[in-house]
């Protein structure tokens, strides 16, 4: 979230990123939660661990996946061909491209980077019957991962984690208790979790609540 006035809160996890002198700086959705998390990461554990890879670039991209010069223009600005085959993930230059539905993705970069994807892709688009919409102020990314990790995401998501049904290379949108998510397993026992700034504050305090009993 953009915020050219509010003070650095103390203990936010990478709370903010100064763009510049005289310029805005984006603000952590883990600001009310900053304690919490730093206490989180001062006990590291095999079993559990939850991070927020903060200010990733966030896209939501609407179009259609038959039309060649759509498939395109995204792949110049991504580097990946579209995926078009349901709850996968398109790897490309810098970011990826994940699978919501037959006609919308989300464009995520695969670090930390100013808010540029989208402006890129308009330009790209100009003149199509597509949309390119920035959505990184509203959404964050977490990267859960450990011996438990799955044990700690099935006792809040409905979604069969087994490897054999839900591997990388595949994405799906479901939700964790009350909070809606689109999880993305990335390695053996590593997942990213795209979720609401809104709910960012209560999914932390619920998964580490979760997770909790399966520390021992």
């Amino acid at each position: 979230m953009w915020n050219e006035t509010r003070n650095n809160a103390p203990g936010a996890t990478s709370a903010v990123v100064q763009r510049g002198a005289g310029q805005s700086w984006q603000e952590s959705p883990l600001v009310g939660v900053g304690e919490l998390v730093k206490k989180h990461a001062a006990a590291p554990s095999t079993k559990f661990h939850l991070r927020e890879k903060a200010f990733c670039d966030l896209v939501n991209l609407r179009g259609d996946a038959g039309d060649a010069a759509f498939l395109g223009a995204v792949e110049s600005v991504t580097g990946c061909r579209l995926p078009v085959k349901p709850n996968t993930v398109a790897r490309g230059n810098g970011y990826d491209v994940l699978w919501l539905g037959p006609d919308e993705w989300l464009v995520r970069s695969q670090q930390p980077q100013a808010p540029v994807a989208e402006d890129k892709l308009v330009e790209a688009l100009q003149g199509q019957f597509a949309a390119a919409v920035d959505i990184g102020s509203g959404w964050t990314v977490l990267e859960v991962s450990g011996e438990k990790v799955r044990d700690v995401i099935a006792r809040g998501c409905p979604l069969d984690l087994h490897p054999r049904m839900f591997a990388p290379g595949q994405c799906a949108q479901s939700h964790y208790f009350k909070a809606s998510i689109v999880l993305v397993p990335v390695a053996d026992n590593t997942y990213e979790i795209v979720v609401r700034r809104s709910f960012a504050d209560y999914f932390v305090r619920i998964m580490l609540d979760a997770a909790e009993p399966l520390m021992s």
